[in-house]
């Protein structure tokens, strides 16, 4: 007899924002979810069903974390997939399938994916070594990018001139073609068991100049519709030709030409999907958690304009976190706070993301750029 989605052991990978924020949906559902982290102290350690500390990496740790889970799933990439295999051998459910999160660990693997599934993205070679990509100086300008190991910005480098090569991986990595683009776009992507699959509307990103992190985020993008169509039809086709069940960002650039490449992938709830809590009837989180239980898809529809501004560490502080500007922020008409309950701030860490939503798209950015500037976390 099959279990009702109430009663399913639910094991999370992962314990920080994403996993917090998924919690609160879970419990809309009176969901039993058991989370493992390494960090004693991650988001999620003093809300889950049970949190375990260990690590995601350690193929023992997690075969132990799995054994009496019925379904399973990630809030981050960085885990051991051979453990996730054999357990989805034994009849536990995995989604995103560990195979999907074993291709998308290394970025190498994912451009071939592309390539050879004919689904548009940038040139670029692969290179083995520092020395492989100096060979490939006729390749630049280009982006260097860590074959594995990159998150959040990090193990990625862009390399202009000759000069810049220095700069260059000395490890598994690939050089890509760098785009000129119009816009940096995002599709949040859900496919269940049964094959349903709905799109998030699409979201402009801005990026931070220097942390290479989402600084920006405004929902609905501001592009045409037959764009705004051709960005739906790409995230479903690498869904589906990825036979992936779960949610999937799938992150795009729009060229100067009005094509739309796909930059790369995350096989989980992503930062360019939080504007979702407050701005469409069904958040991202909640939308996982329906795609992995297999049940119907939520509507993704968007009830007002809404913008994103991640809360980041300011730079020159390191310590426990204090927030300045928290009374003058809750006063603007239309914002939200998330707070992630993360105790010590470091420069440009995630610490939280405000929402705005506003009928008006012209004072929504208004909005944006003020809030920006008003909360500052310190030490």
């Amino acid at each position: 007899m099959k279990k009702d989605v109430t009663d399913l052991k639910i094991g999370v990978l992962g314990g920080g924002q994403l996993g917090r924020m998924m919690l609160q949906s879970a419990t809309d559902f009176n969901l039993d979810i058991h989370m493992i982290d390494p960090d004693p102290n991650a988001p999620c350690s003093k809300m889950a069903n049970s949190f375990t500390v260990g690590a995601l990496t350690d193929y023992d740790t997690i075969m132990a974390f799995g054994a009496d889970k019925d379904v399973l799933t990630i809030e981050i990439e960085a885990v051991n997939t051979q453990a996730l295999k054999e357990l989805e051998s034994q009849g536990k459910k995995v989604f995103p399938q560990p195979n999907i999160v074993e291709l998308i660990q290394d970025k190498r693997k994912q451009k071939t994916f592309y390539k050879a599934n004919r689904i548009p993205t940038a040139d670029f070679v692969l290179t083995e070594n520092k020395a492989d990509v100096i060979r490939q100086k006729s390749f630049l300008p280009a982006v260097n990018k860590l074959g594995k190991g990159g998150y959040d910005g990090q193990g990625v480098q862009v390399l202009k001139t000759e000069e810049d090569l220095e700069k260059a991986f000395d490890a598994p990595s690939l050089l890509e073609d760098l785009v000129d683009f119009q816009k940096e776009l995002s599709v949040i992507v859900a496919r269940n068991e049964s094959g349903e699959v709905k799109c998030f509307p699409l979201v402009e990103m801005v990026f931070h100049p220097v942390a290479n992190l989402v600084e920006f985020l405004f929902a609905p993008a501001e592009v045409t519709k037959a764009i705004e169509e051709k960005a739906y039809k790409l995230a479903e086709d690498v869904i589906t030709k990825l036979d992936m069940v779960g949610l999937l960002a799938v992150e795009m650039f729009l060229t100067q030409d009005n094509d739309i490449l796909v930059n790369e992938v995350a096989p989980r709830t992503h930062n360019s999907g939080h504007q979702t809590i407050e701005a469409n009837i069904t958040s991202q989180f909640e939308q996982h958690l329906r795609a992995i239980l297999d049940l119907p898809l939520g509507s993704t529809e968007l009830i007002k304009p809404a913008a994103m501004v991640n809360v980041l560490g300011e730079d020159g502080f390191k310590g426990n976190a204090r927030y300045e500007g928290l009374n003058e922020l809750l006063s603007i008409p239309g914002v939200h706070l998330h707070l992630y309950g993360k105790k010590v701030t470091k420069p440009f860490r995630k610490m939280g993301h405000i929402t705005i939503t506003d009928e008006n798209t012209v004072s929504l950015k208004e909005k944006a750029l003020k809030v920006k500037e008003i909360l500052k976390v310190k030490a």
